[in-house]
């Protein structure tokens, strides 16, 4: 008698350049809106308005990571984010990318 063996599921990688690219969509957002709020003049490139010096408050950037739950696939808990926000687009990305990848190995077995 012949044992079948299972393959066990394939564990995808974490999709991290799909992880920043719809962070970045959604942090640019609330960046845009923080400026003309605050009457901050942004620069008009994209490369310039990741450092510029925006006020981004933590419960806007937990608001972000509604767009990251379709990517990841899993619900994404609000202390992912630094209480009291970030001071531009690139200090959010640095801090709450990689704490998402934990998330991500934790929940999906995968390594990076």
């Amino acid at each position: 008698m012949a044992t079948v063996v299972h393959p066990a599921p394939a564990v995808s990688a974490f999709p991290k350049a799909d992880v920043i690219t719809a962070l970045t969509d959604e942090l640019l957002t609330v960046a845009t809106i923080e400026a003309q709020l605050r009457g901050i003049a942004l620069p008009n490139d994209q490369a310039g308005t990741m450092k510029a010096a925006v006020p981004l408050d933590s419960l806007s950037v937990v608001d972000t990571l509604c767009a990251i739950e379709a990517v990841v696939g899993f619900e994404l808990r609000d202390n992912i984010v630094r209480t009291g926000g970030y001071n531009s687009i690139e200090e959010a990305l640095a801090h709450v990318v990689p704490r998402i990848e934990k998330v991500w190995v934790k929940k999906k077995g995968a390594k990076p």
